[in-house]
């Protein structure tokens, strides 16, 4: 089985979420895009994160029919008791060890990359997938993370078979890009004096 990862807060999860995820299934040849909504991300501020539950249920909302049962949303992360990137993935290779996951992530994760824990670990524990995000794409595919892993990019008519490959690997997939950020959802829901329950 091949299955990509989303991990995010989905503060709230919008459309491009959902765009990116779709992709990367038809992109990728997945079986399963997991949506690993994080109980608190270490490099975003507590303050206006919705509570866990309610994140995880609007998810589950978003993606209901989307692709039949391919795209599923999960609390893992939260179960297992992991914070950290590196620490999920090392958990879900014991438990699925029979899974093939390829770790999923804008652009703006690949340019941010340095700044998460034991990064390097992580790249040599799955493949990863960097999907296109407006004002990010020059950055990450220029920056210092993109310059130490060039060696193992993958070009993108590749990507059907990243998930066979023995990591580290990544590849960029260019695709049409959705400018909405859950940061600007939110900016305006507070403009408009929308609140969440």
């Amino acid at each position: 089985m091949r299955v990509g990862l989303l991990g995010g807060s989905f503060n709230p999860v919008h459309d491009g979420h959902i765009q990116l995820a779709c992709r990367a299934l038809r992109q990728l040849e997945l079986d399963q895009v997991w949506f690993l909504v994080s109980p608190g991300n270490p490099l975003k501020p507590v303050a206006g994160m919705a509570p866990l539950s309610q994140r995880l249920a609007l998810v589950r909302q978003r993606i209901h029919g989307v692709r039949g049962r391919r795209l599923l949303a999960t609390d893992i992360e939260s179960r297992i008791g992991t914070r950290y990137t590196v620490d999920t993935l090392r958990r879900l290779k014991q438990l699925f060890p029979h899974v093939s996951f390829v770790w999923l992530m804008g652009a703006d994760g690949l340019a941010q990359m340095g700044r998460w824990r034991r990064w390097q670990d992580i790249v040599h524990m799955v493949p990863l997938a960097i999907l296109p995000r407006p004002g990010y794409n020059p950055a990450a595919l220029h920056g210092q993370i993109a310059r130490k892993l060039a060696r193992w990019r993958r070009p993108a008519r590749q990507a059907g078979i990243l998930a066979a490959c023995r990591p580290p690997a990544w590849v960029f997939l260019p695709a049409p890009q959705n400018a909405i950020s859950a940061t600007q959802i939110r900016a305006s829901q507070a403009g408009s004096g929308h609140r969440r329950e």
